[in-house]
């Protein structure tokens, strides 16, 4: 046991005690005590992974600290805890800053350079596109890994500091080979179902990123936009049909004009044809009940594509597909076959090259000169579909992309999906209507390919017939993964057959990151590797993440287990609220209001902050003000105040064969038992604010009143209640010490060192003593010493004043209790004489000085 220092202090802990953890393998996950218990022995977590593109910020301390207490109680509670930690360092945030550290840029059509040096070594942030470096693919995803493994470093650093009892030999990262492993492995194993497949279809696209979008990484922005009221000729020269539109430029992909079926105004022309404006097509005007007789004039142009309702019109009513816009946001060279007259090619080819804005322009002006434009409508705003992390709305263009199943048209595993929801413990409750809306909007399958560099290659090559046109797929060999299909050959070829006729085309896409993030449960624990580990710790327990990924990496993760064991992945499911500036805006990187926690740590000490983080609910949004933090400064003073508590507590001598046998100090026991088993509910469902709550209340009123009205008996030796109340305070602070272990983890661990020997993290959780013993003892003293305080000090008088008489009034049953502590009443108020008699209402009745301070 160490020495109790002459003045105990938080700083140096976090570095004493991380390194003695580290020494002591005091967080490893023990396998065989894992086999010897069995799985219901295990507790397992799947640890989101952070994102290594840059630095940490307070939201990430916030939500992370929230699963460690977690994770300590159960540790507490002897369960052999798996806690692993990953990595997310594959996908569109670390090339991007790549690009800005290093001023590169990817060109895959490059050679790799072995000896490439980067032009710069830090913030290359304000060099434009152009001027970026090209390097090749293999010499960027080099610069990639050689900066996430730095970021790791620093991030690994302040979780050690932060004080996360993960442990440290199950880390992984999203793009290590063993990981590409098993996110490949699961690729083809979906694919083997018919789950992944390949197909054209429109795709949401993003032009600045070059890549395709999934429809969870959506978000609606508010766009100006205006109506334009353009006239479309009937085909059997009766007239014209008007219709609105907010977007001309695509007037050369129009492919139909649609009107709900219960429109009397469009029955008559349903079946029968219009021409397009300026280009003279035949169309066909077509009848759909996603058509809003209330909107514009009520019939609406179908482009391929202008926007979701177009591709669901396109699918649904079989209409064929005319690209105008192609991959980097301009107008194609190559006009629709369905343009056919000199006039309409003529005003194609003005519009060719053209980004969309320059082809809305131009479209309005062809427009106007062929009269068909009959009005433009005021502006007004509308929500248009943006890549979250995009600068310009998205384009729907026409790829051939790998797909996943999801739900979105397998009524049935839509229902198994909603199913293994309601299975799940949701902590709150109603983040599970998140999820469930979510899986009821999904509007297609999952698109799981992307047109990035540093990813999951898709295991596939392409088979190239005598003409070089691509062919079947070739799936890799799952006893060959990982492979990369841009690098290496399939199976019965050669490299000198890649990319010639009869030979084969290796797949340059990567898989989505949420494919692989998808998967941390297998890829920790073991899932065709290590089948004894994933036995033992799959299902896993909990999943702990933010609110704002529900959508993404809940649901995502809770698919592929529903594909590949028909089961949940986790029994439950922790949501962290949002960290959000004084002003109640989410911090985020984008409105420049994230708070880096490095200085607050070094600042305030890491049990204030883990304090902070741990008082509040799970679901509940928290601000913080780094001007002025006010709960970081309170959680400070709270874990000051426990080694300084001990420091006391432990300077009373224990006597050999101690009981506890005073009525105030069987009253605070029996009064603590109820707190361990308010806290210990607490803590079983994910409450940990409510734990730290009615510890920390108990604390301060054992602080400052119990110790106060026992410390004079304590220090008595020839007092026959010393012994008593020398073991109750010191049965109380083991306890105490053990309660506040999981969020003040530094000053406890510093304060058990001093009286017990091990680590208070691996001790045993507290259990209610059944001490006999009548709570209203300790709460009828400590409101009587409440009173004899205030008395004091409304005679300013100093509270070390003898008293020579006193009288107190209380409730015949408060007045009784009383009774049983007022010897301790009278020593720690220096009262000569105390009455104490029945009455209405608590009240110190008279208190006569013996003296009173000048």
């Amino acid at each position: 046991m160490a020495a109790i220092p002459d003045k105990p202090a938080l700083e140096g802990l976090e570095d004493k005690w991380g390194s003695s953890w580290e020494q002591q393998g005091t967080y490893l996950f023990d396998r065989d005590a894992a086999k010897a218990a069995g799985r219901a022995g295990v507790y397992s977590v799947d640890t989101p992974p952070p994102t290594a593109s840059g630095s940490l910020h307070i939201g990430h301390v916030f939500s992370y600290t929230h699963t460690d207490v977690k994770a300590r109680f159960e540790r507490m509670r002897g369960k052999t805890v798996f806690y692993p930690i990953g990595w997310d360092d594959n996908g569109l945030p670390t090339e991007r800053r790549v690009q800005n550290y290093y001023g590169v840029r990817c060109d895959p059509q490059r050679a790799y350079d072995p000896d490439f040096t980067p032009p710069f070594e830090g913030n290359a942030k304000s060099l434009k596109a152009a001027d970026q470096i090209p390097v090749s693919r293999r010499n960027f995803i080099e610069l990639c890994e050689r900066l996430t493994v730095e970021d790791e470093k620093t991030f690994e650093e302040l979780w050690r500091d932060l004080g996360l009892s993960v442990d440290w030999t199950q880390t992984y990262r999203t793009i290590s080979d063993e990981t590409i492993r098993t996110s490949q492995l699961a690729f083809l194993r979906s694919a083997d179902r018919g789950e992944a497949y390949r197909a054209l279809a429109p795709t949401l696209w993003d032009v600045d990123f070059r890549s395709a979008i999934a429809q969870a990484e959506l978000e609606d922005r508010e766009q100006q936009a205006s109506y334009h009221r353009v006239a479309f000729a009937k085909t059997d020269g009766t007239g014209d049909i008007e219709i609105m539109t907010t977007r001309p430029e695509l007037l050369a992909a129009c492919v139909a004009l649609v009107a709900h079926p219960d429109d009397e105004r469009y029955q008559p022309y349903f079946g029968k044809t219009v021409t397009t404006p300026v280009f003279g097509v035949e169309v066909p005007v077509l009848a759909h009940p996603l058509a809003q007789q209330d909107k514009g004039s009520g019939i609406a142009m179908v482009c391929t594509f202008g926007d979701v309702t177009d591709m669901i019109w396109w699918r649904e009513l079989d209409l064929p597909i005319r690209t105008i816009i192609g991959l980097d946001g301009r107008v194609v060279a190559e006009a629709p076959d369905a343009i056919a007259s000199d006039d309409g090619k003529a005003a194609y080819a003005e519009l060719v090259g053209l980004t969309v804005f320059s082809a809305k322009k131009k479209m309005v002006e062809l427009l106007e000169s062929s009269g068909r434009l009959l009005e433009v409508g005021k502006p007004f705003m509308h929500p248009v579909k943006f890549f979250e992390k995009g600068d310009r709305p998205l384009e729907i263009v026409s790829t051939r992309q790998w797909y996943l199943t999801n739900g979105a048209r397998d009524e049935s595993l839509k229902e198994r999906l909603l199913e293994l929801g309601r299975q799940i413990e949701w902590h709150p409750e109603f983040m599970r209507v998140r999820y469930e809306n979510w899986v009821n909007g999904l509007s297609g399958d999952w698109l799981v390919s992307r047109q990035r560099f540093f990813g999951v290659p898709i295991p596939v090559w392409y088979v190239l017939d005598e003409n070089g046109e691509q062919g079947d797929v070739i799936f890799a060999d799952a006893a060959r993964l990982p492979v990369d299909p841009s690098t290496d050959a399939p199976a019965g070829y050669t490299e000198d057959q890649r990319g010639v006729p009869g030979g084969f085309v290796g797949e340059t896409d990567v898989l989505d990151t949420w494919a692989t993030s998808s998967l941390t449960p297998q890829i920790v624990g073991g899932w065709q590797r290590d089948e004894e580990l994933w036995h033992l710790v799959a299902p896993f327990d909990v999943r702990p993440q933010g609110q704002d990924i529900i959508r993404t990496w809940l649901f995502s993760t809770l698919l592929r287990s529903a594909l590949e064991d028909d089961r949940a992945p986790w029994s439950n499911a922790s949501i962290s609220g949002f960290i959000v500036d004084p002003d109640r805006k989410k911090m985020s990187k984008s409105k420049g209001n994230v708070v880096t926690p490095a200085d607050i740590l070094a600042k305030h000490g890491s049990d204030a902050v883990r304090y902070w983080a741990a008082s509040s609910r799970l679901g509940t949004d928290a601000a913080f003000d780094p001007q002025n933090p006010t709960q970081i400064k309170i959680g400070r003073r709270l874990a000051i105040k426990v080694l300084n508590a001990a420091k006391f507590v432990l300077g009373f001598t224990v006597p050999d064969g101690a009981e506890v046998t005073d009525p105030l100090d069987r009253s605070m026991l029996a009064t603590l038992d109820r707190v361990v088993a308010d806290a210990t509910k607490a803590l079983e469902a994910y409450d940990h604010a409510r734990a730290l709550e009615v510890t920390e209340s108990f604390f301060w009123t054992f602080c400052d009143d119990y110790l106060e009205l026992v410390k004079e008996r304590a220090y008595d030796q020839d007092n026959p209640g010393q012994a008593s109340a020398a073991l109750a305070l010191r049965s109380a602070l083991e306890t105490l010490v053990r309660l506040f272990a999981p969020v003040l983890a530094f000053a406890a661990e510093e304060t058990w060192s001093w009286f017990r020997e091990g680590s208070v993290h691996t001790a045993q959780w507290p259990v209610p003593s059944g001490i006999d013993g009548d709570a209203a003892v300790l709460t009828a003293a400590s409101e009587a010493l409440i009173g004899i305080r205030r008395a004091k000090t409304e005679a300013k008088a100093s509270q070390k004043t003898p008293v020579a008489f006193a009288a107190i009034a209380a409730p015949p049953q408060t007045a009784q209790a009383l009774r049983l502590a007022a010897a301790d009443l009278k020593a720690v108020g220096r009262i000569a004489e105390l009455e104490i008699a029945e009455g209405d209402a608590f009240a110190v009745a008279r208190i006569d000085l013996a003296e009173v301070d000048a």
